[in-house]
């Protein structure tokens, strides 16, 4: 009987992609831009821990790729303390305002063709403008990071993302397609357009010379008053004032007690075992308690190959499909994807940390508040907008995310932290890149280079064109399948990054070889 015919490829560059990973003693920081990876790169050389460089990276980030994460959004992280062995967990997800009326988001029939498909709403008000912003968390789950867990200073981890944004973003090939792509809704925005559609188009780099740097409207000023005045202030002070003031002026429910009652939370993380490894992964409505699932159903397949073999895939393809299948069921949708950003840090003692931040879609809301230069998120997309379900919209609550941040320690001893964006298919991203290192035995270079299956759309299973015929095959015979070529955008695919502490305190970092930013940076010498 002869095999499934392969699928249809879709049109791509095909290329051949390598991204090395990095080898050091020193600490490492691997993220989704090089500048922001080199910002916290930076902060260990100077003497901060991972926390510390996870936090730096985490702010720079909100000025070198703002339209995917930022003050204005919110996340999960996973810390690894080498001196305790213990995984923290720190919950900064976004929560809807208190004043949410669920009625303000009629359903007009239809879906829409945002990240989630969710029956179209009037005005796309869930998705789009000052009624689609969530409180936001990522400046209080920053700060709790760094009180319980950092050792430099508040100035300290934002001095470099001041400098970013007192210069400007550079304005390359992959800033002028992320604002290309959004243009039509930033342009809805007066605040927003005048930033990047400053005449009316997006900027684009010269032929020649340097890139050309675009300011970020009153980011920086913010940025440097949050250094001097705390944290608090996001929540409570002169910024909280001026945030609730543009909030207000625009539509937005959120009022001062939203923010000054927002508080980030340190949870226990949600631990399974994988084989005998320790395995430590967001709690909550995050893609964790998925994840978990996922684990035991692997632990029942036999990885037996040096690669994963086509049997493999299938039962990855299975896992994956299975534990999405109990997750819409009884915790509400799953994002098919989304524009987040994620992060992994080192350090030499073997500190780490796997953050993950979020706008959730591309430039969030598109609403860059005038008065602090903020762009904000749009949280309220994450609510199923249908009545009655696990996930509806409903005022003062949190909505289910994606987010699949990942610690493996072995008798206490952290191993490896992994991580990704990419909405829906973030947890098959990281679960395969955790199975490759723990059922195979892969290096993390070898791993990011091996091509992987993601779930993208609802059954359907988007494979890598360099996956072997065979595999695409036996997929194929199970479920819908989409091959897909490398591609920037659309891209399709999770964008990973991770770290690993070898014995001996040999460090590693990977990140993710189809994204033209993702790198690592090394700490430099002392």
């Amino acid at each position: 009987m002869s095999s499934p015919a392969r699928p249809p490829r879709q049109l791509g560059d095909r290329w051949q992609l390598r991204k090395p990973a990095v080898t050091s003693r020193r600490g490492l920081v691997a993220a989704q831009n090089p500048e922001a990876a080199r910002a916290g790169a930076a902060v260990l050389a100077r003497g901060g821990n991972a926390v510390d460089a996870a936090l730096a990276t985490a702010f720079a980030l909100a000025t070198t790729e703002p339209w995917m994460s930022g003050l204005g959004g919110g996340g999960t992280m996973l810390i690894y303390k080498a001196d305790d062995r213990q995984v923290h967990a720190i919950d900064y997800t976004m929560t809807a305002p208190k004043r949410l009326d669920p009625a303000r988001y009629p359903i007009t029939g239809g879906h829409d063709d945002s990240l989630f498909g969710w029956p179209t709403v009037e005005d796309e008000r869930n998705q789009l403008g000052y009624e689609s912003i969530a409180v936001p968390g990522a400046v209080a789950g920053f700060a709790l990071a760094r009180e319980r867990f950092g050792t430099l200073t508040w100035a300290d981890l934002l001095a470099p993302a001041i400098e970013l944004a007192e210069r400007g973003m550079m304005i390359d090939w992959v800033t002028s397609l992320s604002i290309a792509v959004a243009a039509r809704e930033l342009h809805r925005f007066p605040s927003s357009a005048a930033i990047y559609l400053a005449d009316g188009l997006p900027p684009v780099p010269p032929q020649f010379g340097a890139p050309r740097p675009l300011k970020l409207g009153a980011l920086a000023e913010t940025l440097k008053r949050l250094a001097k005045a705390g944290p608090r202030d996001f929540y409570e002070g002169e910024i909280a004032r001026r945030l609730v003031g543009d909030l207000k002026a625009g539509g937005s429910t959120i009022a001062a007690d939203d923010l000054a009652d927002y508080r980030a939370e340190l949870k226990t993380p949600l631990a399974t075992k994988y084989r005998g490894i320790d395995i430590a992964l967001a709690p909550g409505l995050t893609a964790g308690p998925t994840a978990a699932r996922v684990l035991a159903e692997l632990e029942r397949h036999t990885f037996g190959a040096p690669t994963p073999t086509p049997a493999d895939f299938v039962a990855y393809a299975r896992a994956f499909n299975a534990a999405y299948e109990h997750r819409l069921a009884t915790m509400g949708h799953a994002a098919p994807g989304s524009c987040t950003t994620h992060l992994c840090t080192i350090d030499a003692a073997g500190n780490m940390v796997a953050l993950t931040n979020t706008l959730l879609a591309r430039f969030g809301s598109k609403v860059v508040l005038p008065e602090t230069g903020v762009l904000m998120n749009n949280g309220i997309m994450w609510f199923d907008p249908r009545p009655g379900r696990p996930n509806s919209l409903a005022p003062g609550v949190k909505p289910l995310n994606n987010m699949c941040p990942v610690i493996a320690t072995r008798d206490g001893r952290g191993w490896f932290a992994a991580g990704a964006s990419g909405g829906r298919a973030i947890m098959p991203a990281v679960l395969q890149v955790a199975s490759l290192v723990m059922d195979f035995g892969l290096s993390l270079d070898a791993a990011f280079h091996l091509p992987r299956l993601d779930l993208v759309r609802g059954a359907t299973v988007t494979c890598d064109a360099g996956m072997a015929d065979d595999a695409i095959a036996a997929l194929a015979s199970a479920y819908p399948v989409e091959v897909r070529e490398p591609a920037v955008y659309p891209t399709g695919w999770a964008c990973p990054t991770a770290v690993e502490r070898k014995p001996g305190g040999v460090n590693h970092a990977a990140a993710d070889t189809r994204s033209p930013w993702a790198s690592v940076a090394e700490q430099s010498a002392a």
